[in-house]
């Protein structure tokens, strides 16, 4: 990416220290992850910051060792900061909250790890999470790291051939699960699930461990024990140091072969990255209050609810509850007052969903919510309404940040504690520190700004980023690094402006083909978000005979509109058609009760598009509800 350059106009947009930070971090990486290792404490010092030395395998700190639990916790209270509160967990679906100091959470920790010592679990050992959003599935990630050993957190709730094919391939000595989850309208039993995941598994753990709760207790088998069983007996352990390349955990991600990709992140560069991030992009250190809104089950979890915040010696909140239904659109800025939370992590599926429930922000109190400086939205694209909608309701920065499971950090952010810079509305605002972004044509080659490309990252990606697929370095070249010799491929195409902000439009496959015109569907939702009475929308491309392809737009509407759905829906074929242009032939736009999504508030578009061209397309096993995609059914086939 060409950076701005210096002169006047760029002082005034305030990018100097940014500018200027970027600019070192690609010209001398080393330094400059040689400076943020500073940020973590180490065992052994790293004395080579990156190893090369076989690229696209690159290696950061490869001589270094640490521990990421002491890091997380012992080293707070080393320093003296151990009655400090660590974790709040808010849970409005059992009307619980408990807190924990990170003395307290650490010897929660520490014996837990001793549990799975007991259970023969040592470094370098697998062991699969499988729970509900409760503050044991946070200590069983970290009596992992404490130990060694590589956690491999599966959504809770997951089906059980997803659970299976995941034992198979992490291939883990225990599993800790809870006996159910809880939501809002209904107990999710998940012993069933997993007894049903280890009947299709080929592998088998060594044991179980099971969190019995109070709403669904299971009945244990030879080889399960309960949580509090191995609790009592338990010892507490002390660290375990692991080089910083070992890995720290696997996250499964969905294939396009339907095998999931194990994403490995290691230790090291995992902690300086995230450390760094804190300070430098969220603005957020000790004695704050961050809350990530999301699920340990996703990266967002990992990385911001679990480790980031505690690296930091912040508090971190952990919320079982939705943000409408438990019991209302009010959930979100009732936590924030609660817990006196500084920064709030959402996805825009979190906050439409508020916008829909309450378009006015009636539930929103600035007053009783002054503890809030940041709001940051991730996961889905952030659509310029809702951004619009969040800054005038909340009156605090709202802040766009992409990135990926793969990445496990922001690719493109305003960095807030480095330099806040302006935001602008449908942009994640600059590429971050360390990420060489670039937007390239077919060709591989640059593409002129405010022209769409594939956007890809140079190599050597910046620590914190996946080294390879676990157990699978030719699947981790085949699908990342052999579209563009030399760069990752994050599969999203965009722009950047003359301004160097990068504009994500959404995934490659998401370009349709209209009589020979390539159009972004993700520019036609941009346009059918603008209108006053859309919650939320998607636009897919469906087959045509004549033209190739044809785009079909959906959309639900706000809660309270009594415009008729004709008059509606006759306006945004208007409104595409006057802003794209009759090029972009969108003719068809349909009102409906709810989009399918993942359990991450990711809208499945590729199943949509699947299913309105009669294709048996198979429904993943991170949708969030089912139904939805069956309401949906017989209007996508409509009419093919």
């Amino acid at each position: 990416m060409d950076l701005p350059s210096e002169g006047e106009a760029e002082q005034d947009r305030g990018m100097g220290v940014y500018r200027d930070t970027y600019r070192q971090s690609l010209e001398d990486p080393e330094w400059f992850w040689r400076d943020a290792a500073s940020g973590v404490d180490w065992d052994r010092m790293p004395m080579r910051v990156l190893d090369a030395d076989r690229p696209p395998f690159y290696r950061w700190f490869p001589d270094a060792e640490l521990n990421t639990c002491y890091n997380a916790l012992d080293r707070h209270v080393v320093n003296r900061r151990g009655d400090t509160l660590a974790l709040v967990y808010d849970s409005p679906v059992t009307g619980s909250v408990r807190r924990y100091t990170f003395r307290q959470l650490l010897d929660e920790v520490a014996r837990f790890a001793g549990a799975l010592r007991g259970l023969g679990v040592g470094k370098g050992d697998r062991v699969v999470i499988y729970m509900a959003m409760v503050p044991e599935a946070v200590v069983a990630m970290l009596a992992c790291a404490r130990l060694g050993a590589v956690h491999s957190v599966v959504f809770g709730g997951f089906g059980p051939k997803e659970l299976a094919a995941r034992i198979d391939d992490a291939k883990p000595k225990v599993i800790v699960a809870t006996s159910c989850g809880i939501e809002p309208s209904r107990v999710v039993a998940y012993k069933p699930l997993l007894d049903a995941a280890l009947e299709e598994a080929g592998h088998r753990p060594d044991a179980c461990v099971i969190l019995q709760r109070e709403q669904a207790p299971a009945e244990l088998r030879d080889g399960e024990v309960a949580w509090a069983d191995v609790m009592r007996d338990a010892a507490p352990v002390g660290c375990v140091p692991v080089a910083a390349t070992d890995p720290l955990y696997i996250l499964y991600t969905s294939g396009t072969t339907g095998r999931p990709k194990g994403i490995v992140r290691d230790n090291g560069g995992h902690a300086v990255a995230l450390t760094w991030s804190m300070a430098n992009i969220f603005d957020c250190g000790t004695g704050d209050v961050f809350w990530a809104a999301s699920d340990v089950g996703w990266v967002v979890g990992h990385s911001y609810i679990v480790y980031a915040p505690l690296l930091a010696g912040a508090t971190t909140v952990l919320y079982e509850g939705k943000p409408v239904g438990t019991p209302d659109a009010g959930a979100f800025w009732r936590v924030v007052e609660d817990h006196g939370v500084n920064v709030l992590f959402a996805a825009p599926t979190a906050v439409r969903a508020i916008r829909k429930e309450d378009p006015e922000g009636r539930r929103i109190d600035r007053e009783r919510m002054k503890s809030l400086r940041a709001l940051f939205m991730a996961g889905e694209r952030l659509d310029p309404q809702t951004y619009e909608w969040a800054g005038e309701r909340l009156g605090v920065p709202v802040i766009d940040n992409w990135w990926q499971t793969e990445t496990g950090w922001p690719i493109a952010a305003s960095p807030r504690g480095l330099e806040a810079l302006p935001t602008k509305p449908g942009s994640p605002s600059v590429p971050v520190p360390g990420f060489d972004v670039r937007v390239v044509g077919p060709d591989g080659q640059d593409a002129p700004a405010g022209t769409d490309g594939a956007i890809v990252i140079r190599l050597p990606m910046p620590p914190g980023c996946l080294p390879t697929l676990w157990n699978d370095d030719e699947r981790y070249v085949a699908s990342y690094l052999s579209a563009f010799p030399g760069c990752y491929l994050t599969g999203d195409g965009g722009r950047f402006d003359e301004d160097g902000y990068l504009y994500v439009m959404g995934r490659t496959d998401d370009v349709i083909n209209v009589a020979g015109h390539r159009l972004s569907t993700g520019a036609m939702e941009e346009v059918l978000a603008g209108h006053p009475a859309v919650a939320e929308c998607a636009v897919i491309g469906v087959d045509d005979e004549l033209k190739g392809q044809v785009p079909r737009g959906f959309v639900v509407l706000k809660t309270g509109v009594t415009a008729k759905h004709e008059d509606v829906t006759a306006e945004l074929v208007q409104l595409v058609r006057d802003r794209i242009g009759a090029v972009a032939s969108l003719r068809k736009v349909q009102v409906v009760a709810a989009l399918p999504k993942t359990r991450s508030g990711k809208i499945l578009r590729r199943t949509m598009r699947g299913i309105a061209d009669g294709r048996e397309e198979p429904v993943p096993s991170t949708i969030e509800d089912p139904a939805v995609l069956d309401q949906l059914r017989p209007i996508l086939t409509e009419q093919r």
